[in-house]
């Protein structure tokens, strides 16, 4: 097979500016260049609100209050969002090959012209389109391509108080329904009208390969592994088609060759004009290599191509996937009522997050969804819940969450606010069309079955679908025996089954009915996930904090960094919250309008939670808020997701944070922002979701460790030092050699601290596990606290008190991808009395997200050579930029805690515009927003990308370094 995409050179116009058809649009009246109106550049894949914002007609809808500029489609009617789409491509046939016109997704139905002849693409944003075009393909080769794309059929209002939904509308066809706006999401005005997925045309022989299914079974504890296999073949011949087979399974070995595992050809003869499906003998692997969620091993893949040579013509189609042996199960936890899910066996503790989709205005790319993936895996997080308002999500996403090992719970088209359950209630029986529905449900199955990293369908959100298309979606989604909840891969023969499992719909993985059911929140659909706002950080660890064994969604707050908002809004979205003292003696904030246009959370909840940032000390401007908001963003995450974990396996089986990040530049649960800048929160779910990990238990003050990996952690101890505000470690402890068994959380000591004499009023904790015989850090976690019925509002004087740190820097280029080792030290004299851990030589953990891990030593100081390993590995990817480590010295005023300290990169200009964001975005950093106590030493890996022409700049901020340090 030949595909060409087709992403360039799309022109769109509205419909009711176009005075001729699509016959003559495709023949005799093309759009000719220069262009004139009506007539634009389109935006292929995307949306018609994306083409106009890329021509510069609409401003941009997630700037300010821009939005409420834009006509909304319920008050200009669907003809302003109805808009043809034209481009031209080449496709010259040989002899007997036949070629197809594919449409990945459109919304939400179309009328498409091709060279004068014109196909209806029928309704629905969740299906894919094919129409075969051999016979209309123009002999020259020069073909006209012609889009008439429509609105959805029920757009629906927004009301005037906005709402969950809009007025819900919108659910009664079979589209994402976020568009009608949220709690958390602005309307989008076009509701995503457009040609929004992939369009290509594939030239293939005679016979067409069809939707393969890959399926695998285990036995004997995993070491013998069949893999299943079943395609459909279609023979657009008018001929018998003899046909030779060919699957083929290779894995790619480090120096990039390829090793073959596999060659398997079958002989099969196919009808003229038919449709066959075909399911190839099974082929067995003696322990193969298996795929693991994040954090808990490697994501081994390989490559599965099927091919299909017919005699007379020679290789007729050919299909390839990425395929990873894994089984996936779960069943509701007897001890928890929580649903408990195992990967290969290996019970695992779900910490993620809900996923909307990358961009509400779906400009989608394979650029984007890595560096998203990727987030979510550098916070250590092992689930994604593609909620059910949103998308079903694409291939390049599911590529990405395979390569990373995150796994991916995907929704269909339901949500209780617009089916059933909502204000006011509506649509109790869900979108009008039910076979609609199915159909979408069933293609998307196709679609995304083949990725290891999909581990369950949820039937909607907060609500069941109606009651056909749930038993509809129960009866297709049936787990093979093989993959239900019975240890198949300990027995050592194979059970006699009915079915071949690649002969399912899919059968390898479960359904449940809805976001609230069996095994999720209360089990029974009751509203029973949340809470979504601030809560004191201790309440976490407590046992009458959430009820149930598995919250699907647990929200909070989520300013993004100074930089952000001023990119974003204009100055008069600049102003801070007005912090008004109510008569019981909480603060209510008031917030500008900008801001609760962008939907902001308050750091403060009346009659159950003082202002949290107002606990630092009254914000003097922007910049002071937004800085304060990030420490308060890192309590409360890193609380939320230790306060689970404390209690893994003996009250909860899983978290999912709601949400991890926006599809625009909202102001409320996110971890990044629509820019693609961390806020700390992102860094507090790093710590916490730490595969090993030393926590402190902040309702009872005991140290606990975690360990969810499947070995036992032995030979280790804890460190638990504190530092004051003036560089003094007053309390140091170490404990005694501790074993952790695998999958537990253990109470070690309490720290008592707080309960000796004459304890500061605010203190520093560093907490460390590690190996006691060579002194590797396994975790490590550093706490700001304040006594009981204390604040925070020492740290605003402790900001003069500037310790000095010395930052030596190696830089690695390849190309415009930057790799940068930063090696920083607090170079405060230590205490002679204690002698903490200040090295941190991290210990390597298996299966990392990270392509360079900031935990693999790489000394510099005082001459020291780093490690050989590590230098050939980036030596074979990067030219090293200079010979010699560059070293930068802040100068200090005092010893003491570096506290809060952040890198950012810019790019370097001579002349700043005032106010322009100069930050270059995105960026992966090992960690930030860290501490070092007086003599520690943090290696932190910095990895970007810079646009051309530019030249990277890298600064260092903190609390108590508030300047802005140039280091590179």
């Amino acid at each position: 097979m030949v595909k060409t995409v087709l992403d360039k050179g799309w022109l769109a116009a509205r419909s009711t500016e176009v005075e001729i058809n699509g016959v003559q649009l495709t023949t005799t009246q093309p759009p000719t260049q220069p262009l004139n109106s009506p007539w634009m550049e389109a935006a292929v894949p995307g949306t018609v609100l994306g083409t106009l914002l890329k021509n510069k007609l609409i401003p941009d809808p997630f700037y300010g209050l821009e939005n409420e500029s834009i006509i909304d489609i319920a008050d200009s009617g669907r003809e302003h969002y109805t808009f043809w789409f034209f481009t031209t491509f080449e496709c010259k046939l040989s002899n007997n090959q036949h070629v197809d016109l594919n449409f990945r997704a459109i919304n939400y139905s179309a009328e498409v012209y091709l060279n004068g002849h014109k196909e209806v693409l029928p309704k629905g944003m969740f299906r894919r389109h094919s129409i075969d075009i051999t016979d209309i393909l123009h002999p020259d080769g020069q073909n006209l391509l012609a889009v008439l794309v429509y609105p959805p059929d029920h757009p629906g209002r927004i009301p005037p108080e906005g709402g969950q939904g809009g007025d819900h509308e919108i659910a009664k066809d079979v589209a994402a329904q976020y568009v009608e706006g949220w709690d958390w999401m602005t309307p989008i005005r076009d509701r995503n009208t457009g040609i929004w997925d992939e369009v290509s045309i594939t030239v293939t022989g005679p016979v067409k390969i069809v939707d393969p299914h890959l399926a695998s079974s285990f036995f004997d504890g995993y070491k013998r592994i069949y893999l299943h296999s079943t395609v459909e073949l279609v023979n657009k011949n008018a001929l018998v088609a003899e046909c030779s087979l060919n699957i083929q399974v290779s894995t790619e070995l480090q120096d990039g060759t390829f090793l073959v595992e596999h060659l398997e050809t079958q002989h099969v003869s196919i009808s003229a004009g038919a449709t066959i499906h075909y399911t190839f003998p099974q082929l067995y692997f003696y322990k193969p290599n298996l795929w693991w969620p994040n954090g808990m091993g490697k994501q081994h893949l390989y490559n599965v191509e099927i091919t299909v040579n017919v005699k007379g013509y020679g290789e007729s189609d050919t299909w390839s996937h990425h395929f990873g042996f894994r089984k996936i199960e779960s069943h509701i936890d007897s001890a928890t009522g929580g649903r408990l899910f195992k990967v290969n066996d290996q019970p695992i503790f779900i910490r993620g997050g809900n996923w909307i989709l990358s961009d509400g205005l779906l400009r989608l790319s394979k650029e984007r969804y890595k560096t998203d993936i990727r987030f979510h895996a550098d916070m250590n997080f092992n689930m994604m819940r593609c909620w059910g308002g949103g998308l079903a999500e694409r291939p390049e996403f599911y590529d990405y969450c395979d390569l990373y090992g995150l796994l991916v719970w995907q929704e269909f088209w339901i949500t209780g606010d617009c089916d059933g359950r909502g204000d006011p209630v509506s649509n109790p029986d869900g979108p009008l069309d039910h076979d609609l529905f199915l159909l979408c449900a069933r293609d998307t199955i196709k679609l995304l079955r083949n990725h290891p990293s999909l581990a369950l369908w949820v039937g909607g959100n907060e609500q069941v679908p109606p009651p056909d298309i749930n038993a509809a979606l129960k009866n297709d989604l049936q787990l093979h025996p093989y993959y239900m909840n019975s240890n198949n891969s300990g027995t050592s023969t194979i059970t006699p089954v009915i079915k071949d499992p690649s002969q399912y719909l899919d059968g390898t993985r479960v359904y449940v009915q809805g976001s609230m059911w069996d095994g999720f929140a209360d089990g029974k659909g009751d509203f029973s996930d949340g809470p979504y706002e601030i809560q004191n950080p201790e309440d976490f660890f407590k046992h009458d904090y959430y009820q149930y064994g598995f919250n699907p969604e647990v929200g909070n707050v989520g300013m993004p960094v100074a930089a952000t908002i001023r990119a974003t809004m204009p100055p008069e979205g600049w102003q801070i919250p007005l912090f008004k003292k109510l008569s019981n003696g909480y603060i209510e904030e008031v917030p500008n309008p900008i801001w609760t246009y962008h939907k902001y959370i308050p750091y403060s909840k009346p009659e159950k939670v003082h202002d949290q940032i107002l606990s630092y000390g009254k914000p003097k401007d922007l910049d002071d808020f937004c800085l304060k908001a990030q420490l308060v963003n890192y309590v409360q995450y890193r609380a939320l997701l230790e306060g689970y974990t404390s209690q893994m396996w003996s009250k909860y089986t899983g978290v999912l944070i709601w949400k991890t990040q926006n599809p625009w530049t909202g102001l409320r649960g996110q971890f990044y922002d629509h820019l693609l800048d961390q806020t700390a929160g992102f860094y507090g779910c790093r710590s916490a979701a730490e595969p090993i990990h030393v926590q402190l238990n902040l309702a009872t003050y005991s140290v606990e460790v975690v360990n969810t990996t499947s070995e036992e952690l032995s030979n280790v101890a804890i460190e638990a030092s504190v530092w004051d505000l003036e560089g003094e470690c007053p309390y140091y402890k170490t404990s005694e050699k501790l074993t952790v068994p695998p999958k537990k959380a253990i109470s070690t000591f309490e720290m008592k601290y707080p309960k000796s004499k004459n304890p500061k009023p605010v203190y520093f904790l560093l907490l460390k596990l590690y190996d006691v015989s060579d002194n590797r850090i396994y975790s490590r976690n550093f706490y700001w606290l304040h006594l009981t019925g204390g604040d925070y509002k020492l740290l605003e004087p402790f900001r003069e008190r500037r310790p000095p740190l010395k930052i030596t820097s190696l830089t690695f280029i390849k190309g415009s991808s930057y790799e940068m080792r930063m090696h920083i030290q607090n170079t405060s004299k230590k205490p002679d009395s204690n002698a903490p851990l200040y090295r941190n030589n991290f210990i390597r953990r298996n299966g990392s997200c990270d392509e360079l891990d900031s935990s693999e030593s790489f000394d510099l100081l005082d001459g020291e050579k780093h490690e050989i390993s590590l230098y050939e590995k980036i030596r074979r990817n990067f030219s090293r930029e200079h010979n010699k480590a560059k070293v930068s010295e802040v100068n200090g005023t005092g010893k003491g805690v570096a506290f809060f300290l952040h890198f950012s990169v810019h790019a370097s200009k001579e002349e700043n515009n005032k106010g322009e964001d100069t930050r270059i975005l995105p960026v992966h950093y090992s960690d930030n927003y860290f501490s070092l106590v007086p003599g520690e030493v943090m290696t932190v890996t910095i990895s970007f990308e810079v646009p051309p022409g530019v030249t990277p700049r890298v600064t260092l901020h903190g609390w108590n370094h508030h300047d802005v340090h140039t280091v590179l």
